[in-house]
């Protein structure tokens, strides 16, 4: 059943809202799946906060006008799905791919992120990005390295101290 005016303006008013507040973007076929396997992908993607939209290309193109994902706008044709990361900014990239191993008929078609198009099969670097947790885990290892390093440094010459007197008194026991 075709769209009316009004709801391909709705459609290009929903996505064009997603696109702006969105990370990353990834592009990909379906063709080949099935309803139930859309289903899962479906629950899978509001699972990791991922927008997923199967959008006319037409329409798709309207909707990242004006956005950082209007890179995309000459990758779009032929029969794909939109997926936007909401939060973090890997995974769209990480879903797609990881459904796409399970299920052939999934290909990425096209990403962005940041105002740059790639070609799908540059999915593994978008999707290898870490999340927000492990970004914070990984520069609070960076910041607390230095200082630990310092209190090590400081510790040592009395730790070496201590090691010393001990080998001396057990040098002692083991001589009387």
């Amino acid at each position: 059943m075709a769209l009316t005016l009004e709801e391909k303006k709705r459609v290009v008013a929903e996505v064009a809202e997603v696109a702006a507040d969105a990370n990353s973007a990834v592009a990909a076929e379906y063709c080949g799946l099935t309803v139930a396997e859309m289903t899962e992908l479906r629950a899978r993607a509001r699972e990791m906060d991922v927008y997923l939209r199967v959008v006319k290309n037409t329409l798709a193109r309207r909707a990242v006008e004006g956005t950082a994902f209007e890179c995309l706008r000459n990758e779009l044709r032929g029969p794909l799905l939109l997926a936007f990361s909401m939060e973090d900014p890997g995974a769209a990239a990480r879903l797609l791919k990881d459904f796409a191993k399970e299920h052939e008929a999934l290909k990425p078609h096209a990403l962005a992120i940041g105002g740059e198009c790639l070609p799908g099969s540059e999915i593994d670097r978008l999707a290898s990005l870490p999340t927000r947790e492990q970004a914070l885990a990984m520069l609070m290892g960076v910041m607390k390295a230095p200082i630990e390093k310092f209190v090590r440094t400081l510790a040592e010459p009395h730790a070496k101290l201590v090691r010393t007197v001990a080998a001396i008194r057990d040098q002692k026991q083991s001589a009387a």
